[in-house]
């Protein structure tokens, strides 16, 4: 194969791998705008059932996200990139079909299971696919087709709901199915080890139960009541579950979160601080379009192109601190981002009235918000893997996005709470905008101390043996499918 068609053939495969990851995150910010035509559809206004067509998603994702990686680091990196957005691609038709709420979180449910093991081994293959000195670049490109996509998936969003909210799913279809084939022919798979020990896919299993009872409990105490034995039953089935999934990271050879990361102080408060901004963030985007839409009655497109002001900031802002900031501390930075969040959530708190003033109500507080994650969003990502050595970058970025999805489902869950059952008042709305402002000043908080603590990655060296095989697991050297150990 000439050179020329060797770049060809590598920009088609980056074009395919970052594609994947973009459609993930699309779908992700088309369904909040979708909520109210489904809700209308399926005959109910329940908040709380509604919610789990995001929260499903999430925490699935979240739980499975590590346990994934792992298993196509062993098993092949293609094999499970392939089988991850054909299932996508797959359970994104059935959602279209589903004739009810809960088989619409049932068939997310297994959307979820397809994006966590497609997203990591994309990532995966993008760095093997590119030489050593791209991909650096390469992995930002990776990152930012999230940005990317929150910018136009509210748009996109509120465009296909005009249509029919199916077709908010059944876009994935075509475009899935082209990247599924495209990715066969053209995507190089890379050697893996087989001896590497298998993940715990129990672990993910079980952090999915404890989460999904906490936000059960949270999603359903205004209707079965705040001290009903369903509710209480639901939180001490979180708790058991947590325990039960303590006890199993400390003894599995491959555990979900290795205990070794959590040692190293500046690690452990990046996803402290991680975890409490996406709290901050899930608030943020789903309240206003909810506020958008049912106090102000505005139509799904219409709310698309009102809440895409401020994603679309987000990679501006990112580019910017990149160019103009390049020495500046990361926890200062994303310090600043949190509480230029908190300043719009209060904003926006006292300036909304009932009656429709986008300009003077809305557009100041979400263009700061924009601007906030785009501060926050990326240099957290980058200071949660600063102090990991290469050996456990990787399972790292599993761990950090894992929190960012639980961050989402806690806020979504804690906003669901807030509003109560029926239409909110504007009050309601107001108090789940002060408790977004006092997520993110607590954020701000945990990004000052991970910018202060300096923990050397010294624990990560009892885990020696899991880091050696994920090394040898990750060396991007292209093979001809066969698994080599």
């Amino acid at each position: 194969m000439s050179s020329h068609s060797q770049r060809q053939r590598t920009r088609l495969a980056v074009a395919i791998l970052t594609g994947s990851a973009f459609l993930a995150s699309l779908d992700l910010f088309i369904v909040n705008v979708a909520f109210d035509e489904i809700g209308r559809d399926f005959g109910t206004s329940s908040l709380g059932s509604l919610s789990w067509i995001l929260n499903a998603y999430a925490v699935v994702y979240a739980a499975l996200l590590v346990p994934m990686g792992r298993l196509s680091d062993r098993y092949g990196r293609k094999a499970g990139f392939v089988a991850g957005l054909l299932v996508f691609t797959l359970a994104s038709l059935a959602c279209g079909f589903a004739p009810g709420v809960w088989w619409l979180v049932t068939f997310r449910v297994v959307q979820a299971v397809g994006a966590a093991l497609m997203t990591p081994a994309s990532l995966g293959l993008l760095l093997a696919t590119l030489p050593a000195q791209r991909r650096a670049g390469g992995a930002r490109l990776w990152a930012m087709t999230g940005a990317v996509a929150a910018a136009f998936g509210p748009a996109v969003g509120g465009g296909l709901v005009q249509i029919s909210w199916q077709t908010a799913f059944w876009i994935n279809v075509p475009i899935g199915l082209g990247l599924t084939f495209a990715a066969v022919k053209v995507v190089p798979d890379v050697r893996h080890n087989t001896e590497a020990p298998r993940p715990d896919l129990l672990g993910g299993a079980v952090i999915a139960v404890a989460t999904g009872a906490l936000v059960l409990g949270l999603v359903q105490g205004n209707d079965w009541g705040w001290s009903s034995g369903r509710v209480l039953a639901a939180w001490a089935l979180a708790v058991v579950g947590l325990a039960v999934f303590v006890r199993l990271i400390t003894h599995h050879d491959a555990p979900v979160i290795d205990p070794a990361l959590l040692r190293i102080p500046s690690f452990a408060w990046a996803n402290i601080a991680q975890l409490l901004f996406n709290v901050a963030f899930g608030i943020g985007l789903l309240s206003r379009v909810l506020w958008l839409q049912e106090h102000w009655g505005y139509s799904a497109v219409r709310t698309g192109l009102a809440v895409a002001v401020g994603p679309a900031l987000v990679p501006i802002t990112s580019l910017l601190v990149t160019r103009l900031l390049p020495r500046a501390a990361p926890g200062r930075v994303v310090a600043l981002g949190c509480l230029l969040l908190a300043a719009g959530a209060l904003w926006q708190a006292t300036a909304t009235g009932d009656q429709p003033a986008y300009a003077t109500q809305m557009l100041g507080p979400w263009v700061v918000s924009g601007i906030a994650v785009g501060l926050a969003l990326p240099q957290l990502t980058a200071a949660a893997t600063a102090a990991l050595p290469p050996h456990q970058a990787s399972t790292g970025s599993g761990v950090v996005n894992m929190a960012r999805q639980l961050g989402l489902v806690v806020g979504t869950s804690i906003m669901v709470g807030l509003l109560g059952a029926g239409l909110p008042s504007l009050a309601r709305f107001q108090h789940v905008w002060v408790f977004m402002a006092a997520s993110a000043a607590a954020a701000a908080v945990a990004a000052l101390v991970m910018g202060a603590v300096r923990g050397p990655a010294v624990a990560l060296q009892r885990s020696a043996d899991v880091g050696r095989a994920t090394a040898e697991s990750s060396d991007p050297q292209p093979s001809s499918g066969r698994p080599t150990a």
